[in-house]
């Protein structure tokens, strides 16, 4: 049994660290992805405050399809070059957007988030998935948020 118990006073790129380093424990010897992307949801979940949703959305046959998550029920598939998360998948780049009803064609899952950070997980030049946490604050995500995650998906590309 693994029990991750982060400390929410810590500094954020300390935070970060704590969390890339609890996800290589918890997925570096299970070969499967799913199983990697909700144990990696989970712990999002834990460490991070001011979520109302975190997770991963997949590539399947050139469209993000719905993978494991903590929140409420999501949208379960997105076109590359829509919202946040396919504008992110289509383009391979992070996506860190403070007010998403400012983002031109948002998607909204959920009505109460505000903010939104969205990472490619990449291998061999190819998105497998993206990591998508939402927010109820507006400005929530800033760069030290998108550094953590993108280490995060890197740790995770060979492994989902």
């Amino acid at each position: 049994m693994f029990d991750f118990s982060p400390d929410a006073d810590l500094p954020k790129p300390e935070l970060y660290r704590q969390l890339v380093q609890s996800c290589d424990a918890i997925t570096s010897d299970e070969p499967d992805a799913i199983a990697n992307m909700a144990n990696v949801a989970a712990l999002m979940a834990e460490f991070l405050p001011a979520l109302n949703w975190a997770g991963f959305y997949r590539m399947v046959d050139g469209e993000l399809v719905l993978g494991p998550f903590v929140g409420r029920p999501a949208c379960i598939r997105i076109p590359l070059g829509q919202g946040v998360c396919g504008t992110a998948a289509r383009d391979g780049r992070t996506k860190l957007v403070e007010d998403v009803h400012a983002f031109p064609g948002h998607i909204a899952c959920d009505a109460a988030s505000r903010s939104e950070l969205v990472v490619p997980v990449i291998r061999g030049g190819k998105v497998l998935a993206v990591i998508d946490l939402d927010s109820p604050d507006l400005a929530r995500f800033d760069a030290e948020d998108a550094a953590g995650i993108e280490a995060l998906a890197q740790l995770l590309s060979p492994r989902i």
